[in-house]
């Protein structure tokens, strides 16, 4: 009886110290986030300045931007402001995650993934980037100017924030493709030349993806498909510069 209280007693050990290293890294996320947000919270209407900018710019000269709850003026900055906190911290939050899991992986495996981390941090960025500086212009410009003389253009603030992070998410996420390509490779999934006979299926599924997160019009839908498109050639290109981890097995094996 003692020893299988024993046996039990060091299986649960690992899991319980896992779920503890777990919760740590989770807080110092959240205070990353928090430490962030309080030093951005006084710039909370500039920052809805900054990124409302690409709309003010095509509204007409007698409209603007209008706020219809009593609480909007506040709680859209204020909201606004996380989500750009959450932006920020996130290389301090992808480096947790690799902390995390660190351990767990081989050394071949870990020259892989520090990488692809890093990449990852980027390419997020520079989703949210393509979409401020390249669909939102064409994206308003074509808003503005297809609707009838007789209408106003004054959108709801709310509604603004919620339609630019949708944006920012479906772009930071869409940017990731190379990264996803790459890691189905190397983990022996699939391969570059079936990844590559699969090409019409990603082309229809960017597409259908581009439709799912983007609003109803063809411009944004095309957007985000097409760079889609292009970062999976992109991991497909990286892709055949990597082993899959099954072939390592392999030759490890036999040797």
């Amino acid at each position: 009886m003692t020893t299988h209280q024993t046996n039990e007693q060091l299986d649960e050990q690992p899991l319980v110290t896992h779920l503890i290293e777990l919760r740590s890294r989770l807080l110092k996320c959240l205070a990353a986030v928090l430490v962030v947000f309080l030093a951005l919270f006084n710039w909370a209407n500039t920052i809805y300045e900054f990124v409302a900018e690409p709309l003010q710019k095509y509204l007409p000269a007698n409209s603007h931007m209008i706020a219809t709850d009593v609480a909007s003026p506040f709680l859209t900055p204020f909201k606004l402001t996380l989500f750009t906190s959450v932006f920020i911290a996130m290389p301090f939050i992808f480096y947790q995650i690799w902390a995390f899991i660190a351990p767990a992986l081989y050394n071949r495996e870990r020259k892989i993934a520090l990488p692809l981390f890093g990449s990852s941090v980027v390419l997020f960025y520079a989703g949210m980037a393509f979409a401020y500086y390249v669909v939102f212009p064409l994206v308003f410009g074509f808003f503005t100017s297809v609707g009838p003389e007789s209408v106003a253009v004054m959108t709801d603030i709310t509604k603004y924030q919620s339609f630019v992070i949708k944006l920012f998410f479906a772009f930071g996420a869409a940017f990731e493709i190379p990264v996803a390509t790459v890691l189905l490779i190397s983990a022996g999934v699939l391969s570059s030349q079936q990844l590559a006979r699969k090409r019409p299926y990603v082309v229809v599924a960017c597409f259908v993806i581009g439709m799912l997160l983007t609003p109803p019009d063809i411009i944004s839908q095309a957007m985000l498909a097409i760079p889609m498109w292009i970062l999976f050639e992109l991991g497909l290109l990286f892709g055949r510069f990597v082993r899959p981890h099954n072939i390592k097995d392999t030759a490890d094996s036999d040797s």
